[in-house]
């Protein structure tokens, strides 16, 4: 039966290339010339990895970022994070027991950053191109049973795919899957809803069934369609030959009565249980979750789904993390969907390649309307492969809407790139013709591939968009990227070129792209755009100017603190009343000086007082804001919305003393003592008085009681200490601590001490 193994613990890692000489031997080149060619070098068996205690390779679990613990340099890469980018060795060492013979083997890597090469017992096994597609190796033929077996992947992080930090080693989990000989292929089940009528629906089943024997097998495929309490709603049956050492797709059906459907605010899921039985007994099992919906785009009215209007309110995101690179843990991809939620999204691009299986999972359970990219925009075999890849892994999600073929290239503007665009979209759709085909178009004035999309995308150029609309009336446009606005979190003065930082309050920018405002007032003014997804949620590192080391367009800062923007969006988005105001009211040495007050609100009015006087009550535009330009002075400045002239909200700052104690809150949800998951903490100073000190830059020192261990901090996006300090030097009063719990169940505590300060701790209990 089929077992699924987690492969990310007992790893060996060297850093940097292994020149080792080619022999001289002539019995040396001829054995090399053979299957098991690796007979030197890191990828051989009996090659010295620190098994002998050595010190040239280091024990390592996955995920494995080795980049993001450098420190920053001016002299590297600017869109690349200004780090340098080594290639490097794994090594792993396993068992499989003598009873797993006659087994179908494999290795599940679900990423490796960037290009990789994969050797068993010394054999080249598989090489893969890209460092965010998901690839299977098939061991079953090389693999010593009963004996030590050595597992070595060259990582080439030198290459390079894209103009954002790329981070470098196997970033995402690595599976060993045993199956029988008879078994589902990989991401082989694919489920159908489809609406039938009012309340029937037929749910087509397609099975890909794989058979390794040397002789025919007679299979039956029994599907199972399980609610969430794991109740069956129906069942399909279908059977067939299949030849020997090959795949063949089997289909069936099954009518269902009044599902549950799936929302983006009631993310019901399904379960297609699959048993395959050969010869009568069964020899696999698979659970594949799905959901019932059903949507229609409608050139002057926009998207619909299940019925109801509804417009994107989106987000494109990179998978990196800022205080753990690209080793991001599952839970972490989880905390990340959630603050997407909490500020009202109902969207996510995932710009621009595949994202992590956590991510998508989170994405089907939490509601988004997502659209699926690949990386590149090339009708080769290995782009038609990686393409291949994405659609078969993610074709079964409910939140899945949009396949997006590319990102802003240039040749999409020449007769090659429409060529290629068609190769792309008429692939995608033998594939899956469920869903809508689209590509993110930077060039919407001489783009060639507008009339192959089922939805253009557009980046930006919002003035282009009567345009297209007039030239493709047939057709409904989406917001592919917009905004791309750049703030820094407790930033109040001008942009400072000097410092890095981006001021807070949203302005359009000097180029082509319009502030939230702005963007979000136009896309709500027209009927037929679907909505939009803006750049982007989270800072990203990349795409910088020294000495800033990340991207300032996030809602989100690189540390997880929610910036004014996330505020902004929640405005926009959220339909529960909410206010939000800046600047904090820690201004001192500008007594007297004019301060520009900004509100977020989805009221209809607001109402400033400052220090108990009234500074006016305003009008809110919808998807607007309430603003006010008051001289400061010390004190409480509150702001109070309203709706239909009745108070609805409100938010105040205080001035606050100094600091004299260090606080401590936990960020994340749902933490278990199994050695992957890691806990956010946000670590801030009070006064005496027990407020937040909002522009406290304190150095603060961490440590945990062993419970843990401290593997991120950070504060200060120009801040060029490496991640893993466990000393941090506070900015804009708050910094976010990142702690990978261990194996053993108690309470984890986490300590902040600082010079003057009493010292701050908090406590969360692991199981």
């Amino acid at each position: 039966m089929r077992e699924k193994i987690l492969f990310d613990k007992g790893w060996l890692f060297h850093q940097g290339d292994i020149e080792i000489p080619f022999p001289v031997e002539r019995s040396t080149t001829y054995m090399a010339a053979k299957t098991e060619r690796m007979l030197w070098g890191p990828a051989a068996v009996n090659f010295d990895d620190g098994g002998k205690r050595t010190t040239r390779f280091d024990e390592v679990d996955l995920p494995h970022d080795y980049i993001i613990s450098q420190t920053p340099s001016g002299e590297n890469n600017a869109s690349l994070g200004y780090f340098k980018y080594d290639n490097a060795w794994y090594r792993k060492h396993f068992t499989i027991p003598a009873e797993d013979e006659g087994k179908r083997l494999t290795l599940y890597f679900e990423a490796v950053a960037t290009h990789a090469t994969v050797y068993l017992n010394g054999s080249l096994m598989k090489r893969n191109f890209c460092g965010y597609t998901s690839f299977e190796v098939d061991i079953t033929d090389v693999v010593r049973y009963g004996e030590d077996n050595v597992l070595a992947v060259y990582v080439e992080a030198e290459s390079h795919e894209g103009w954002w930090y790329e981070g470098a080693g196997i970033h995402r989990h690595v599976w060993l899957i045993k199956t029988s000989p008879v078994a589902v292929d990989l991401w082989g089940v694919y489920v159908r809803p489809e609406k039938q009528g009012e309340t029937a629906w037929k749910v087509s089943l397609e099975t890909t069934v794989r058979n390794d024997r040397y002789a025919p097998a007679e299979v039956e495929v029994t599907t199972r369609i399980l609610d969430r309490d794991e109740n069956v709603i129906g069942t399909a049956v279908c059977r067939g030959t299949i030849g020997m050492r090959s795949v063949r797709t089997l289909s069936s059906e099954v009518q269902i009565d009044t599902p549950h459907l799936w929302d983006v605010d009631d993310p019901y899921l399904y379960t297609a249980h699959t048993v395959i039985r050969e010869n009568g007994v069964e020899v696999d099992i698979t659970n594949d979750r799905f959901g019932f919906r059903w949507y229609h785009i409608d050139p002057d009215r926009g998207f619909f789904l299940n019925g109801k209007p509804l417009k994107i309110k989106g987000v494109c995101a990179h998978a990196d993390c800022g205080l753990l690179g690209k080793a991001v843990p599952d839970n972490i991809y989880r905390h990340k969907i959630a603050m997407l939620r909490e500020m009202g999204a109902n969207g996510y691009r995932t710009s621009h390649y595949p994202h992590a299986e956590a991510t998508m999972d989170a994405l089907d359970e939490m509601g988004f309307i997502v659209m699926d990219e690949i990386r590149w925009l090339e009708s080769t075999d290995e782009g038609k492969a990686q393409l291949d890849m994405l659609i078969k892994r993610d074709r079964n999600r409910p939140s899945v809407f949009f396949w997006s073929i590319g990102n802003e290239e240039p040749i999409t503007t020449t007769p090659a790139g429409r060529r290629i665009a068609a190769s792309l979209t008429a692939y995608a759709r033998q594939l899956d013709d469920t869903r809508i085909v689209t590509y993110a178009d930077s060039h919407p004035t001489n783009s060639k591939t507008f009339d192959l999309m089922d939805v253009i995308g557009i980046n930006y150029s919002l003035d282009a968009y009567e345009n297209v609309r007039a030239q493709y009336p047939d057709k409904t446009i989406v917001a592919s990227e917009c905004c791309a606005v750049s703030t820094t979190r407790g930033w109040f003065e001008e942009n400072s070129e000097v410092h890095g930082y981006m001021s807070a309050y949203d302005k359009t920018g000097p180029y082509f792209w319009k502030a939230r405002e702005e963007t979000w007032k136009f896309l709500c003014s027209k009927e037929w755009i679907l909505g939009g997804y803006q750049w982007d949620s989270f800072e990203h590192r990349g795409e910088s100017q020294w000495p800033r080391l990340c991207s300032q367009a996030g809602a989100i800062d690189l540390f997880f603190q929610r910036k004014d923007a996330f505020y902004q969006n929640q405005s926009h988005w959220l339909e529960s009343p909410m206010i939000h105001m800046f600047p904090h009211w820690n201004l001192e040495g500008k007594e007297g000086e004019i301060i520009n007050v900004w509100a977020y609100t989805n009221c209809d009015s607001a109402e400033l007082i400052l220090n108990g006087a009234s500074m006016g009550c305003v009008g809110v535009e919808k998807y607007g804001h309430a603003e006010w330009k008051v001289p400061y002075e010390p004190g409480t400045v509150e702001v109070i919305g309203y709706r239909e002239g009745r108070e609805v909200c409100r938010d105040s700052h205080t001035t606050t003393g100094m600091p004299c104690a260090l606080r401590i809150i936990h960020e994340t949800k749902d933490i278990e003592a199994n050695g992957r998951d890691v806990a956010v903490f946000t670590c801030y100073c009070v006064d005496e008085n027990g407020r937040e000190v909002p522009d406290a830059a304190v150095t603060v020192d961490f440590h945990t009681n062993g419970l843990g261990v401290i593997v991120g901090t950070g504060s200060d996006v120009c801040d060029h200490v490496p991640i893993p300090s466990t000393t941090r030097r506070m900015r804009a009063g708050r910094i976010a601590v990142a702690v990978k719990v261990g194996q053993t169940p108690g309470t984890l505590r986490l300590y902040a001490s600082a010079p003057m300060l009493k010292t701050g701790s908090i406590g969360i209990e692991i199981e």
